[in-house]
């Protein structure tokens, strides 16, 4: 009778657990997509919550969500535009936050090939530079930024030295593939703990190209969604900042 009575206290317990528990939608820009994943996935064991993520471009995510497509928090590549949905009345008053600083790589996936001061970009001697589409996506324009400050984007810019992705996950297959034998990429997407995972890199000095600061919002249509909210608010917490950091992101 006692191990009844405590099964079902522990089951009084659960069944809240399970009620409160909810599903949302967070559109998610490309360069962010493996540290969402791992944040999100801490996040739904820590808390019960359902997140199911979507991963494009930042320009594609806008357009989606003022063509009503259900994004309840929208994880940008940059700050303009989740400002521009604010301006546009289109998220929850006070939701917006910068939730991490991005870092722009000289990056290749052959070792030894990126010197330390990339160097070897000035050389010439590389068939192909993988640039993400900078009309779409933040990171490609600081990578044009760079090209500029650097006296290179003239003579590259409309050849077929240069090859775009439209957006950053399109670029680093690019790299990966050897389609380009340098990329111009997130870092996080070839970092990991202090060191990069493959290849060779270097990381662009950040005063050659605009802070790429990377905003939060929650949607309007969202709200009252208490999951939201909390996924918001984890993303700010200790846990999800160690994720970010592990990945290259400055935190502000």
């Amino acid at each position: 009778m006692k191990k009844f009575m405590v099964f079902l206290a522990a089951l009084a317990i659960f069944i809240p657990s399970l009620a409160a528990a909810d599903e949302f939608y967070v559109a998610v820009a490309s360069n962010f997509q493996v540290p969402a994943g791992e944040i999100i996935k801490a996040f739904e064991e820590d808390t019960g919550h359902k997140a199911i993520p979507s991963f494009a471009s930042t320009a594609q995510i806008y357009s989606q969500i003022v063509n009503d497509r259900e994004v309840d928090i929208f994880l940008s590549a940059d700050a303009a535009t989740p400002k521009k949905l604010e301006d546009e009345g289109r998220i929850k008053p006070g939701s917006r936050f910068t939730y991490a600083q991005g870092s722009l790589v000289l990056w290749s996936a052959t070792e030894g090939f990126v010197d330390s001061e990339g160097q070897v970009l000035k050389t010439g001697k590389w068939e192909h530079l993988a640039v993400a589409n900078p009309k779409l996506a933040p990171y490609g324009a600081a990578a044009y930024q760079f090209l500029e400050a650097w006296g290179l984007l003239k003579g590259l810019e409309g050849t077929p030295k240069i090859v775009t992705g439209e957006n950053i996950t399109q670029t680093h297959s690019l790299a990966v593939s050897g389609a380009a034998q340098l990329g111009l990429l997130a870092l996080s997407q070839v970092y990991r703990n202090g060191k990069f995972t493959s290849g060779s890199g270097w990381v662009v000095p950040s005063d050659l190209y605009s802070p790429i600061l990377q905003d939060a919002v929650i949607l309007k249509t969202a709200e009252n969604k208490a999951a939201v909210q909390a996924f918001a608010d984890y993303l700010k917490g200790e846990k999800a900042k160690q994720i970010i950091l592990s990945f290259g992101y400055i935190l502000k």
